[in-house]
């Protein structure tokens, strides 16, 4: 797959989310340089604008990995907000920053921590805060 899909993120997300990398040391995640290319190629919404199949933070998402074939149901969140549940993955996890901004269908190469890509699918967005009414989270 040559081309990426499109990103959209609401103001809110992308001013939170640059705060947050912008507080991080250069080699302090993996993956930080894509998830920063990937804020920077968005298109920034006002969250009342946001189409409600995009995957925006605290979003319920229903993604593949078509590597494993595996099918996973996890709200995206920041740092601070991961619990020990298993239901949330962080913005700052690999498959985390291929989930941001993406569409319901969509499907994005994204590297892999330790070398190589996998392939992302967005399956269903099973819930979004903005779709909800939610706009200052």
């Amino acid at each position: 797959m040559n081309t990426k899909p499109k990103v959209i993120l609401s103001e809110l997300d992308a001013e939170r989310l640059e705060k947050l990398l912008s507080t991080l040391p250069a080699n302090a995640v993996p993956g930080k340089s894509e998830l920063e290319a990937e804020i920077a190629r968005a298109d920034i919404v006002d969250p009342k604008d946001m189409p409600p199949n995009v995957v925006t933070m605290n979003s319920k998402v229903k993604f593949r990995i078509s590597s494993s074939d595996d099918e996973f149901s996890l709200t995206l969140v920041y740092p601070k907000d991961v619990d020990e549940s298993g239901g949330t993955i962080s913005i700052l996890a690999p498959v985390g920053s291929a989930l941001l901004g993406l569409s319901q269908g969509d499907e994005i190469e994204w590297p892999r921590p330790a070398g190589g890509v996998m392939k992302v699918r967005i399956e269903e967005i099973l819930y979004q805060p903005e779709r909800a009414g939610e706009y200052h989270r």
